[in-house]
């Protein structure tokens, strides 16, 4: 086995002095060639040295053996953050300008020289002992080196990866032996003859693959910037086997020292710090600490702009949710907030900004349009930080927020919708996960996401509309083939009326008359019930509503259960097409008495309230959810009637809306509803003789 140590360890070392020859060739003073035959000459001594060492029948390692094993180690991660193209900041603080997990990395790798070469131990060497601590240390020098391999590959683009695979193979290949090696060695506590002699011919098989990728490079430098998901993911996985590495030993020394309990306190230890470690990297507070601790300490911005943008893109283009929902989610992330409420405008009693979607949080608060609050967001769009503003009011000059988003449960940020110069929205975002440092790139990624959420809330908007528009277009077309056949309806009865005063007695005749227009009305019949009729031009006029409800409830009276009016103030005035109010009221009235069973109550009352007067149709039916209220009820064409057309409802709320009033609704499952009809008070001077 001596013997092939020799040969394994020479050829490796004659392979690397080959490799430094053909570097030479190539120089041309790139810093990488130059950095990658520094790292050879090393490993061409290293192996060297051992198969010297293995010649003349010395222990497998020695303090100069070990040195070079260093050196060699730490040359080519050199390689590999020359490769990445990111181990410097002109800001840093160390020396050379280094970033700080290198220099951290680089103080580690300068004092396990200095230990190797001064203090000569045997525990250093012993692999009897039970620290391991020279084992230890190459486990984790493989480890440091596999990491670099992973980040240089993946960082690198297609293009840059036909010239650069082979050389992160021959290098992974070195690290990834070692790895094996020196875990094998930690194991058994012994370093098996075999695996110690093959290292050399594995560290030989490398070489040609470095070579091909030094002949493949380009003349260019590729220095890439390191990704942060990749940064998050090898600093987890690098965390958990330092983790497990120490979880180990001291699992170890239980077993060692427990006496007869030793075996059980070792498995029992081992368990539960595995449930530890999976439920600290499983936990979302952790990933958002992990995150912005690397974001602050590794890189000069804040935020890797490509990753984020395209994680906000697919959380908006995603379906299966409310778009609200999706586009609180996609600023929130922004800031690992876990939670927060959209508010938009809606224009349908005189200008508010109702809360239309919530993720993990909800409100019930209003904003008016013309609000300082709003004018403030609209004017400055500004991101309004809630704990700034409590401590520092005078920074947001004549802001004064509203009493409800003071009170708004862990209330953190206020991030605008800016649509057009116009402000679409706001959203409201809950305390971070973990802290986060806010400053001018926080506040401009946030303005700008959310003017981009804006827009794709408005375009799902036009969206509706447009699908409204398209129902009503089809809508219209349908009703060019109803009159149709109305023409034929008519054409049939005027000829028959033609020829009735000429066979007025012959019985044949009026049989078939009569036929005639029992079809022609019961084809019409069928027809009015899939098409409500073209009203007439509209004469608003002052109305007596008690007149208007009356005459409403008259046309139910062949329905149960019959409505109960009950008049508190008589004699109000509202100025309103009477035809037209009473179907609309009409309607209101027959779905309460179709939503109720036959025992139970319909009422209708008429009240004054201010300068309005109030129509309020309440029964004890089945009640509606708060989800078909926000997600059906008022939309046209949908409805739960079979011959339904799902326009009563939606027709009833805009005349009301063209009148100046307003639709309420109250409802709670199997107890019933309540509508509420607001309408303005008709108090013109001879407004009552009139009517």
């Amino acid at each position: 086995m001596t013997t092939i140590a020799v040969y394994s360890y020479s050829v490796a070392a004659i392979g690397f002095l080959l490799l430094i020859g053909l570097l030479f060739t190539i120089w041309r003073g790139r810093t990488q060639v130059a950095a990658i035959a520094l790292a050879c000459g090393f490993t061409a001594l290293w192996s060297a040295a051992l198969a010297g060492q293995a010649a003349t029948g010395h222990e497998l390692w020695s303090v100069w053996t070990d040195t070079l094993e260093i050196l060699r180690s730490a040359a080519w991660c050199v390689v590999l953050l020359i490769l990445l193209g990111n181990s410097r900041d002109p800001a840093s603080r160390w020396p050379f300008n280094l970033r700080t997990p290198i220099f951290i990395g680089a103080v580690c790798y300068g004092l396990l020289l200095l230990v190797t070469v001064f203090v000569r131990t045997d525990l250093m060497l012993n692999l009897d002992g039970g620290l391991l601590p020279n084992v230890t240390a190459r486990v984790c020098q493989a480890v440091l080196g596999m990491l670099l391999v992973e980040q240089v590959y993946r960082n690198k683009t297609i293009q840059e990866r036909w010239a650069i695979k082979f050389a992160c193979l021959g290098i992974g290949a070195m690290f990834a032996y070692d790895f094996y090696m020196y875990s094998q060695a930690m194991l058994f506590h012994d370093m098996h003859p075999d695996t110690w002699a093959a290292r050399g011919i594995v560290n030989a098989l490398a070489m040609p693959l470095i070579g091909t990728a030094v002949k493949r490079s380009t003349s260019r430098s590729n220095a890439l910037v390191l990704s942060r998901r990749v940064m998050f993911h090898s600093t987890a996985l690098f965390g958990s086997a330092i983790y497990l590495l120490a979880m180990g030993f001291a699992g170890y020394y239980l077993r060692y020292f427990g006496g007869s309990w030793g075996g059980v306190m070792q498995v029992a230890f081992l368990c539960g710090a595995l449930l530890l470690l999976t439920g600290t990297l499983f936990s979302g507070t952790f990933r958002a600490w992990l995150k912005v601790f690397i974001s602050k300490h590794f890189y000069s911005y804040g935020y890797d702009y490509r990753e984020e943008w395209m994680r906000f893109t697919r959380t908006l283009s995603s379906g299966g949710t409310h778009i609200g929902e999706r586009a609180i989610e996609a600023v929130g992330a922004l800031v690992e907030s876990p939670g927060g409420v959209l508010w938009q405008r809606r224009d349908d009693d005189g200008g508010h900004y109702q809360p239309v979607a919530g993720w993990q949080a909800t409100s019930t608060a209003t904003e008016p349009a013309d609000s300082n609050f709003c004018h403030f967001l609209e004017s400055t769009q500004w991101v309004i930080d809630l704990r700034e503003y409590a401590a520092l009011p005078e920074k947001y000059g004549d802001l004064v927020l509203p009493a409800w988003l003071i009170a708004f449960p862990r209330g953190w940020l206020v991030v605008p919708l800016i649509l057009h110069g116009k402000l679409f929205g706001f959203v409201v975002l809950q305390d971070a996960r973990s802290a986060v440092s806010l400053n001018w790139e926080v506040f401009d990624l946030l303005e700008i996401a959310g003017s981009q959420a804006a827009s794709y809330l408005a375009q799902q908007d036009a969206a509706n509309e447009l699908m409204v528009a398209r129902q009503f277009e089809s809508f219209n077309r349908m009703s060019t083939f109803v009159v149709h056949d109305l023409k034929n309806l008519v054409g049939q009865l005027s000829l028959m009326n033609a020829n009735a005063e000429k066979h007025r007695d012959n019985p044949e005749f009026q049989r078939d008359m009569l036929d005639t227009v029992t079809h022609s009305v019961d084809k019409m019949k069928m027809m009015l019930q899939k098409l409500s009729r073209n009203d007439a031009p509209e004469r608003p006029l002052p109305l007596r509503v008690e007149n208007v409800v009356r005459q409403a409830i008259a046309l139910k009276s062949a329905f149960e259960p019959h409505p109960v009016l009950d008049v508190v103030d008589a004699g109000l005035l509202v100025l309103a097409d009477g035809e037209r109010l009473e179907r609309v009221l009409g309607h209101l009235i027959q779905n309460a008495i179709e939503a109720t069973p036959r025992s139970g109550r319909v009422s209708v009352s008429i009240a004054r309230m201010g300068a309005q007067v109030s129509v309020t149709v309440a029964d004890t039916g089945a009640g509606m959810s708060e989800e078909f209220i926000r997600e059906r009820l008022f939309k046209p064409f949908e409805s739960t009637k079979p011959a339904g057309m799902g326009i009563g409802v939606f027709e009833s709320r805009e005349y009301i809306h063209e009148l100046g009033g307003a639709l309420a609704l109250t409802s709670v499952p199997a107890q019933g509803s309540t509508f509420t009809v607001t309408l303005p008070l008709y108090r013109e001077a001879g407004a009552e003789r009139a009517a």
